[in-house]
């Protein structure tokens, strides 16, 4: 088979794409992407993982040209790419580009936001590089998924560092041999593991695809040359990190169908495949015969994904608690609510919750959608109570309205802890398209 040339054709299409081949749609939900970012980033700024991070990379930090979103501190726009994309994702709070489970806009926008502290660049600017970054790491995971992600690849980090070195590229002015030597030096950097869900570690390889990806683009500026097929060459990303790549995926409507029109932003601060167990459970639990008392087994259905990613009985922290059936379960029936307190270490040690963990049993249903899921509850009694949910709240079918991602962020903002004002912050991203200097959302953002 002819293996089409990917990277030139990639190259070339973010060079020459300007703002007006953008459809006003896809402007929009550029913005909406980056509400929810600044969102769940403040969310994160003072979690104490984020809170070590920030303190061993002071250490290392070249320069403090770049803020950190909900904190004091100034870095090198490097660390500051990285440590903005870790607490954006820290709380798997972030967005998910549906069918790649990738979570497209920590990436790249930790580092269109590191770069315009550095130089003066316009909204329209950025927002058409943000748009451009999420095309490219989402055409990518495209390509080799679902087996990319089932060998255990996490996909944000592993495309997340392509779509970052594209957007970055993009507001430096490179042309399209700069931009294949960015992808080039991005596809020696790509990693990131799904064993790693559950612990901090998941956020360093998100952080690094921010960084890594900043960093590519730089040195392609600088004239760092890179090999002339790092996407579709014999042992190039695609063919490595993939079994059978799908390059129509890459091809087909570019410039035509956007990634950023499959863009879902979350309700609840867990894995994508929860968010239908979730909306289930909080159903059930308002339902006056749902006497956990007498409560004997849980029946999840869903697609074999859910258990897959999912059924963690063993968990020991909030951060495992971001995956686990199990404790979604529990915690949405036992209170009635899905924040990110019921996701915490102290949610977690409450004995009364874990005593409903082993009563949870998977049933595979590969006909359910990854958006739909449903539970069945057993009593002692004899009752039995089910629901089922065929289309999640902040799916594709059910997206969140502008008013709920505004919300979000002002929520979030609250429980990060951070000194950021919302409603400034929320009125420019909003207008950003038409804002001289896009670096000013920064200093919102820190507070």
């Amino acid at each position: 088979m002819q293996v089409p040339a990917v990277t030139q054709l990639l190259s070339e299409f973010v060079t020459r794409t300007t703002w007006a081949d953008i459809p006003p749609l896809v402007r929009h939900e550029a913005k909406r992407a980056l509400v929810n970012y600044f969102a769940v980033a403040l969310a994160g700024c003072n979690d104490p993982d984020i809170v070590t991070a920030v303190k061993l990379f002071s250490g290392f930090s070249a320069g403090e040209q770049a803020g950190i979103i909900g904190r004091g501190e100034s870095m090198d726009i490097l660390n500051a790419a990285s440590l903005n994309a870790m607490s954006a994702n820290v709380f798997d709070f972030d967005d998910t580009h549906i069918p790649t489970i990738i979570h497209p806009t920590a990436p790249v926008a930790a580092a269109l936001f590191a770069l315009a502290q550095r130089q003066a660049v316009s909204g329209e600017q950025l927002l058409l590089a943000f748009v451009l970054g999420v095309e490219v790491e989402c055409r990518l995971g495209m390509a080799i998924s679902p087996e990319h992600y089932r060998r255990g690849w996490h996909i944000t980090s592993t495309c997340g560092v392509f779509g970052a070195a594209m957007a970055v590229g993009k507001l430096l002015g490179l042309d399209a041999r700069q931009q294949a030597w960015a992808l080039g030096s991005a596809s020696a950097q790509s990693g990131g593991l799904v064993e790693t869900l559950g612990s901090a570690a998941k956020s360093i390889g998100v952080g690094n695809a921010a960084r890594n990806g900043l960093l590519s683009a730089l040195l392609a500026e600088q004239g760092f040359n890179g090999p002339e097929f790092p996407l579709e060459g014999e042992r190039g990303f695609l063919r490595v990190m993939g079994e059978s790549p799908d390059y129509g995926q890459i091809i087909q409507g570019l410039g035509e169908r956007w990634a950023l029109n499959a863009n879902t932003y979350k309700p609840y601060p867990c894995g994508v495949v929860l968010n239908p167990v979730i909306e289930a459970c909080l159903e059930l639990s308002r339902n006056p015969d749902c006497v956990l008392a007498d409560l004997t087994r849980i029946e999840l259905t869903g697609h074999p994904l859910l258990r897959q990613r999912t059924d963690r009985p063993a968990i020991q922290s909030g951060r495992e608690s971001q995956v686990s059936a199990q404790h979604a379960c529990a915690v949405a029936l036992s209170t009635g609510r899905a924040g990110l307190a019921e996701f915490s270490d102290p949610a977690v040690a409450d004995p009364g919750l874990r005593a409903l963990y082993p009563l949870l049993h998977f049933i595979d249903n590969a006909d359910f959608a990854v958006e739909s899921a449903q539970v069945q509850l057993f009593f002692g009694t004899g009752a039995s109570l089910s629901c089922a949910i065929t289309v999640a709240r902040g799916s594709l079918g059910a997206p969140l309205s502008d008013q709920a991602l505004a919300d979000k962020l002002c929520e979030l903002a609250g429980y990060g802890g951070s000194t950021c004002t919302p409603q400034p912050l929320i009125e420019r991203l909003w207008s950003l398209e038409q804002a001289d200097d896009a670096g000013a959302v920064m200093r919102l953002a820190r507070g």
